[in-house]
């Protein structure tokens, strides 16, 4: 990242920060219920397989939606489909809020992923549209959106959820409203597309070599992210605010190595190296997990949070630049297949620790890590495109410096 971009990196419109902040409230929703897992399903009478299914039914919907995102926005503009996502997240978090049972909470949670799937995608395109300082400096200010929103989600869930499990969904209903409103009045609609993006252009766009290696290896990186983010809570036999406060220090790395360490590791190494310097790290974070007693579990899972924080980054940059495609279709298609992996893993790795122990989840997780290096490696040739981007900023920055 050059100086410049660095340096206009807050010197943004208006219509920007209260984009970020919806993104922000939107990603407290990944954590947010975190923390009461455990509450969860000792409230509605359910076993931790069960309960893991509303980060699943969340993440397909999330996954399966964001194939239509740029239909939707490329007829109705950006703005209106926002609302719409927005207005979708805020009726089905107070749904959720009012379940009485797991089936009823699992379902409410697929309708909050559809709202999510249609905000998400759209306002990473807004945000790189509206932002000042480049592609580069908005990517930069989304992905701390995500870290913000990853690290105080497990906070407001422990606060709200200590006093009532359903109190979360309902804040998150709010604070969801007050994004809405803040939207609606300062952001301006901006021009219809010239050209309407059509239903199959997503998984079109994967057809390119470079964006389905990135999507594929990110399957792989996602299924080991939400190994450590859906089955951790179980294991650490904590309150839903000792869960609150590892999640939050975890969130913290997340939001720390998206901002400040992925840009600076991109100029020293390249963006495929970080991507294989982190999944590495992630997976012997993993195995540490597995072969720790409770404190160690501790401290390895605030740790993962920061080759999580690396990835998070240089993920969302290769998806924008290595391929041809428009950003919104190439967003559409590299999360259809990454969140897979998030929709994937919560069940399966839950399943798992029920039936073979609390280890055998990270081993699969560190497993995962492997299989996504090894995709990047195989198909490392669909990646030059991406090394030369690497090479343009680190010349913009040596230029701007001198």
């Amino acid at each position: 990242m050059s100086s410049q971009s660095g340096g206009g990196i807050l010197r943004q419109p208006m219509s920007v920060w209260a984009t970020a902040f919806a993104a922000v409230v939107a990603f407290m929703g990944i954590g947010l219920v975190d923390p009461i897992l455990p509450s969860i399903a000792k409230g509605l009478n359910a076993g931790p397989s069960q309960v893991s299914l509303l980060f699943t039914s969340y993440f397909l919907v999330t996954a399966v939606a964001m194939l239509v995102t740029g239909w939707v926005s490329s007829r109705i503009g950006g703005k209106r489909t926002l609302l719409l996502g927005l207005a979708l997240v805020v009726v089905f978090a107070a749904l959720a809020g009012t379940s009485g049972s797991v089936g009823e909470l699992v379902g409410f949670r697929a309708g909050w992923g559809l709202g999510n799937a249609l905000f998400v995608a759209t306002a990473l395109a807004v945000i790189v549209g509206a932002a000042s300082g480049g592609a580069e400096a908005a990517i930069i200010l989304y992905e701390a959106a995500l870290g913000l929103g990853i690290s105080m989600g497990p906070l407001v869930g422990a606060a709200l959820g200590d006093w009532n499990w359903r109190a979360p969904f309902f804040g998150t209903a709010t604070l969801m409203a007050v994004g809405f409103v803040l939207i609606a009045t300062l952001l301006k609609a901006a021009p219809a597309p010239a050209v309407r993006t059509r239903l199959g252009d997503p998984i079109r766009a994967l057809a390119h070599g470079g964006l389905s290696t990135t999507a594929f290896t990110a399957f792989f990186y996602n299924f080991a992210f939400f190994t450590i983010l859906a089955f951790t809570p179980f294991i650490l036999g904590m309150s839903p605010y000792g869960i609150g406060a590892v999640f939050f220090g975890w969130g913290a790395c997340v939001a720390l190595a998206s901002v400040f360490g992925a840009p600076a590791l991109q100029r020293k190494v390249g963006s495929v190296n970080v991507l294989h310097l982190s999944l590495g790290a992630l997976a012997l974070l993993q195995l540490g997990v597995a072969l720790s007693g409770h404190v160690g579990i501790v401290v390895f899972v605030i740790l993962s949070g920061v080759p999580i924080g690396l990835n998070n980054t240089v993920f969302t940059e290769a998806a924008m630049e290595v391929s041809d495609a428009p950003r919104p279709v190439a967003s559409a298609g590299y999360n259809f297949v990454r969140w897979m992996g998030g929709a994937l893993a919560p069940y399966v790795v839950t399943k798992l620790g029920e039936e073979f122990g609390s280890a055998v989840p990270y081993y699969l997780g560190a497993a995962c890590c492997l299989a996504g290096m090894a995709v990047l490696y195989g198909r490392r040739g669909h990646m030059r495109s991406l090394e030369r981007v690497d090479v343009d900023h680190t010349f913009q920055g040596a230029s701007v410096a001198a």
